[in-house]
């Protein structure tokens, strides 16, 4: 009795102290914007960061189009170390070059796609089913074309027609899926470019970072515009769309690479079990070029083999090649099936970007020796440098030629498309 007294009168006792005492409640820290300061461009910064970026991306796209898809023996074996531009000599394709064996600074279809973008922000409104109408209208545009009648008294005329078509059908077939609103979209995007998950977004949302006024926001507009990817492609589409924003805003590389932590409207890094595939693969690859940066300044046994060859015309020093050397051999180990899926092409980027601390030439050189889709690799990452660096930071002889191919034989004047993106960002200024 005594004992059940006992229990009764501490029973009372919680619960009185339980009535006193006030709950405590600890916040959770409110989601904010990327906290880092970007100072206001001035116009004339502005167009000398997006001609940089423009421009940046098309060296990338030419020094990669002759050796587009190689592996990096084959390289090796035909260039040494390609340090510059080469001749495009390769067949016309529709995602390649369109005709047949092109000069110096020649670019494919990932400078292409920086036209086509410009024109349609000249529309003037930004949201996907603007975007979505604008690809079908330029598909029904080059299949107009067929239809011209100098076709019937040339072939040729034919040839360069129909690989306009080629190109852009693909995608129109998903859009025209888009357009009807159900679930025949699903399914032509699950068999876009066969099934599997291209880069098919990275071609285009960069330029979402050259017009958008905060990372988010540039992240945002990309991700709302990927219409094309499937899974976390569309995450690794809108990354690189912020870390071209933020390379307008800053020279800090390590401030760039930080937009992968800092930048997720979407929520990727809740996901159950697996968190923010992007952030994992950039965090490994991160990780293990400081490690080999780290083993080849300390590790005196780095460099010991008697069995390495020295690509001819590699520009740095037997180390050094040793160094790049283990990381191709590490991004070898994480190949995908196809050379244009959208991982790979993202564990390239960052690797790229941290294995040269952000140096334009090293990064160009490391992406388009390694091969694979080099070409595609080395535009994102030569709009977002060109973007930190501007245009006349640049190295001279890749950026006159490359703008001088452009303009002269591909008909592309990367100057007038940097003053148009210039001339829309300030209209409203």
């Amino acid at each position: 009795m005594n004992k059940l007294i006992f229990v009764s009168i501490c029973i009372i006792f919680l619960g009185c102290v339980k009535q006193k005492s006030s709950s405590v409640n600890i916040p959770k820290p409110l989601n904010t914007t990327y906290t880092i300061h970007f100072s206001e461009l001035s116009k004339e910064a502005y167009y000398e960061k997006v001609l940089g970026a423009l421009v940046g991306s098309a060296i990338g796209d030419a020094m990669g189009a002759s050796t587009e898809m190689w592996h990096r023996d084959a390289i090796q074996l035909k260039y040494g170390y390609i340090t510059g531009l080469t001749p495009v000599v390769r067949p016309q394709s529709p995602e390649g070059t369109w005709e047949n064996n092109l000069p110096n600074g020649s670019t494919t279809d990932d400078t292409r796609w920086k036209l086509l973008m410009t024109e349609y922000f000249k529309k003037g409104e930004i949201h996907p089913n603007s975007f979505n109408d604008f690809i079908l209208d330029y598909y029904r545009q080059e299949v107009s074309n067929l239809r011209n009648t100098q076709i019937l008294n040339s072939t040729d005329i034919f040839d360069e027609t129909i690989e306009k078509v080629d190109w852009i059908k693909e995608w129109a077939r998903v859009s025209l899926a888009y357009k009807e609103g159900n679930s025949s979209y699903q399914k032509a995007l699950n068999r876009f470019y066969g099934g599997e998950m291209s880069c098919a977004g990275q071609l285009y949302t960069p330029m979402f970072g050259l017009l958008a006024k905060t990372p988010e926001e540039a992240y945002e507009l990309a991700y709302e515009h990927t219409l094309f990817d499937i899974g976390y492609a569309k995450d690794i589409s809108a990354l690189v769309s912020a870390m071209t924003h933020v390379a307008l805003r800053t020279s800090n590389i390590d401030s760039i690479l930080s937009t992968i932590n800092f930048v997720d409207p979407v929520g990727y890094q809740n996901s159950r079990l697996v968190g923010r595939i992007a952030r994992n693969t950039a965090d490994a690859s991160i990780n293990e070029v400081l490690l080999l940066k780290r083993q080849a300044m300390f590790d005196s046994t780095f460099i010991q083999t008697d069995t390495i060859s020295i690509p001819d015309g590699f520009p740095h020093s037997k180390k050094q090649w040793i160094l790049e050397k283990k990381i191709f051999e590490f991004l070898e180990e994480n190949e995908k099936e196809i050379a244009f899926h959208a991982g790979e092409i993202w564990q390239i980027l960052v690797t790229s970007l941290v294995y040269s601390s952000g140096n334009f030439e090293q990064c160009m050189q490391f992406i388009v020796n390694y091969g694979r889709d080099n070409d595609t690799v080395a535009a994102i990452a030569g709009m977002i440098l060109g973007a930190k660096y501007g245009f006349q930071a640049l190295p001279y002889d890749l950026k006159t030629e490359v703008l001088q191919t452009n303009k002269e034989v591909l008909g592309i004047d990367l100057e007038a498309l940097a003053y148009e993106l210039t001339e829309l960002a300030y209209s409203d200024k």
